[in-house]
């Protein structure tokens, strides 16, 4: 074991005492050596030089030595409270302090006291001060040259605090901390350091805690962002080299197979990147070791025609594919719409349909037994080439002939144990192909990092006859008026024979405020102030059918319906039966009525930018535009009302994802908020260090070449193992 490992893995307690540790562990959850050494100062207050006083510039942080001139204390007469206010001069000018609620100060800062004096100057009734500075006061044997380069000539960093443990306090734990550390192994190989100019670690340390100035604590960040970013890619690089090692069955179309026929009989011309996206997947198939791709697209850019051609392909190569989906309202859809687009090759054996063919067997737990054992027969005979399903498809009891494909819809549902599940399922020792699909497009960067073990596809051209969709944002608490033209425009929308959408956060009724039961729920806004509960889809249905919409054929979905309930709903809006479906994000993705025209969002101010796309892209999928209403009560000023104007302005889900990022905690994204644990990217930002993962994912990827298992680099290995024995390791599987 290195002496990086055992310095690092030091208790706290037997550095700084168990009252001390006590107190940081309970604060902010920091119990070894190596987690506080990794708790990094948010940033770096300037004390900034010694400046006139007559030459003080506004707005910005200064430091004075000056001597104390005039000491006034009031009370306030309106409020409880005191007000102390201090004149100091430095011979040039003078300049006012004042400190709010510190009535001890008239007896500390008296008259004829030198001192040193830190903040940002502001105006107050046209005269400079301080607010509540921080100062330090000058004995007369203080050697004032030394105190004035310890207190105003160095940076001083501010960490994140809790109430009961001040920065100056963490800062001194740091200092003791960093004095009783003996050498350290680095786990950044020496040549990774030499190619990026990159401190070593005890260094960086050091300039990071104790920076002299900003070029220091530059430089550390830089060298321990390496730490966070390469071990990170080793593991994902690790996991690509182990998945080239795995066995799989080449597939391949093949001559007048069922792909060549259902391209035969499509309507329409694939987009020039299905194209593309195409090629690659067929590559991929073509290889004796397994496809592992993630497809990522624009709402409505044709998915799923891609991944269906993928499916038939491993048909044509006698095998079966599985579509796995996250919810039973989009297994079904997916079922419709893919029997609709087979046509007759969904019917072998029919009068109707193409000998040829083949099935496509639904697979959800809610079927009923005669339902659902024809179904497995299929699957286990090989009859269905394709079956379509929910988590159900996973359970043991499910069987495949010969499972050569897995396409997982929503990639960011499932986990890698429910991938591996479906795995495991393969014939022999040998591993299906996986395609991932997402209809949330992820900035590259996330990608690389969140789905480093898989390669990326993208698809951001929308087929041609895709309608344009208008987005508005409808300001219902400042602008009753627009509101109630919302619901005018819905009943004009159905007058001329098209169908909206209603959306709803919560679902109402006994469940409160109970998330949807398929797992979605709203997004939580940081900036929410203390307001009423989200609207329910139970409440509004039964406002808009007494009210504007009173005459109308409304339907409800939501996710604590039965799935024969969800199925028959469904049903009936697709069939043109229901004017208006009232719905929580069950409709968030896959569901597609083309004849839809207009949505609206009520509450919209609690969903996330990615979020509203997606629920966006179920209008506008037919002939006619689409309109999308976002119905919000936000302050106009509000940043929720800044995320809305957003998503009105552009329809480009890949920018909107670039903002959704920027607004949201990275560990969101990186699924660190569900695990209650630090994140383990705590100085990388996946969208503003975009070249040093990069080079981070290529110097791993030649590390894991070279060397697998790391043997040649034992603190590199250590710091990896540290990653996957601990819940970052799963980062890969979104939850």
């Amino acid at each position: 074991m290195s002496v990086e490992r055992d310095a690092t893995a030091a208790r706290l307690s037997e550095v700084l005492g168990d009252r001390t540790a006590k107190v940081l562990a309970k604060g902010l959850g920091l119990a070894t050596v190596g987690d506080l050494l990794r708790h990094y100062p948010r940033r770096y207050d300037e004390r900034g030089e010694l400046t006139d006083l007559s030459q003080l510039p506004l707005d910005e942080e200064v430091t004075v030595l000056a001597e104390v001139e005039k000491v006034t204390k009031r009370q306030f007469r309106s409020r409880s409270g005191s007000l102390v206010e201090v004149v100091i001069t430095d011979g040039t000018g003078s300049l006012l302090l004042t400190f709010f609620n510190r009535p001890w100060l008239d007896r500390e800062l008296r008259p004829g006291k030198v001192g040193l004096f830190a903040g940002k100057v502001n105006s107050f009734r046209g005269r400079r001060q301080l607010a509540n500075p921080d100062f330090q006061l000058l004995a007369e044997d203080d050697d004032t040259d030394e105190t004035v380069e310890r207190f105003a000539g160095r940076l001083l960093p501010i960490y994140p605090a809790t109430a009961g443990l001040q920065s100056w306090k963490i800062e001194q734990c740091v200092g003791i901390v960093l004095q009783s550390l003996p050498e350290m192994d680095d786990p950044l190989p020496e040549e990774i350091r030499a190619q990026h100019r990159l401190l070593d670690l005890r260094t960086a340390l050091e300039q990071v805690h104790r920076p002299k100035d900003a070029r220091e604590w530059n430089a550390a960040k830089k060298r321990l962002k390496w730490d966070e970013a390469l071990p990170l890619q080793v593991v994902l690089a690790q996991r690509r080299s182990a998945s080239m090692q795995d066995r799989a069955h080449a597939r391949t179309a093949k001559p007048g197979g069922i792909l060549e026929r259902f391209d035969a009989r499509l309507p329409f011309t694939l987009t020039s990147g299905q194209q593309e996206v195409a090629a690659d997947i067929e590559q991929d198939l073509a290889q004796t070791h397994p496809m592992h791709r993630l497809l990522q697209g624009e709402v409505g850019s044709g998915k799923t025609i891609v991944a269906l051609r993928a499916m038939l392909t491993a048909v044509d190569s006698e095998a079966q594919a599985v579509l796995l989906a996250p919810t039973e309202v989009l297994a079904q859809q997916h079922h419709r719409s893919i029997i609709e687009l087979l046509g007759p090759l969904a019917r072998p054996g029919q009068f109707d349909g193409d000998p040829d063919g083949t099935k496509v067997a639904l697979l959800t737990g809610s079927q009923g037994a005669k339902e659902r054992k024809a179904n497995l027969l299929d699957a286990q005979s090989g009859e269905a080439g394709i079956v379509i399903g929910t988590h159900a498809v996973i359970q043991d009891k499910v069987q495949f002939h010969d499972l050569g494909l897995v396409v997982v819809d929503e990639q960011h549902r499932f986990g890698v144990e429910q991938r591996d599940a479906l795995r495991a399922k393969a014939k022999g020792d040998e591993s299906p192909h996986l395609l991932v699909m997402t209809a949330t497009p992820i900035p590259r960067t996330v990608a690389m990092t969140v789905f480093g073990d898989l390669d990326v596809s993208e698809l951001k051209v929308l087929p041609s006859g895709r309608s344009p969709i208008q987005t508005h944002v409808v300001p219902a608490k400042e602008k009753p008026a627009f509101l109630a033209r919302a619901w005018e425009r819905i009943r004009e929308e159905v007058g001329k024979g098209h169908q909206a959408y209603v959306v709803c956060p919560r679902i109402g009724g006994d469940a409160g405020d109970e998330a949807d039961g398929d797992g979605t729920a709203p997004a939580k806004q940081a900036d929410a102030e203390e307001r009423r509960p989200p609207l329910a889809v139970v409440d509004i249905a039964a406002e808009l059918s007494a009210g504007p919409l009173n005459g109308l054929r409304l339907g409800v979905l939501h996710g604590r319906l039965t799935p024969q309930e969800k199925d028959e709903v469904m049903g009936k809006f697709n069939e043109g039966e229901v004017d208006v479906l009232v719905a929580t994000t069950v409709v968030e993705v896959g569901v597609n009525v083309p004849n839809a025209s207009v949505m609206a969002i009520l509450d919209a101010d609690r969903f996330g930018v990615s979020q509203l796309h997606q629920l966006r892209g179920r209008v506008g999928r037919g002939s006619v535009p689409g309109l999308c209403l976002l119905v919000t009560e936000a302050d106009a000023e509000s940043p929720a009302a800044e995320r809305l104007k957003a998503v009105a302005g552009t329809t480009d889900g890949f920018e909107l994802a670039e903002i959704d990022l920027k607004q949201r905690r990275e560990g969101d994204i990186l699924g660190v908020a569900q695990s209650g644990r630090r994140s383990s990217l705590q100085l990388v930002s996946v969208l503003d260090d975009q070249k040093l993962i990069q080079d981070a994912r290529q110097a791993a990827t030649g590390l894991v070449e070279r060397d697998p298992d790391l043997t040649g680099y034992p603190a590199l290995a250590q710091a990896v193992a540290a990653l996957t024995e601990s819940d970052q390791a799963n980062f890969l599987e979104m939850t």
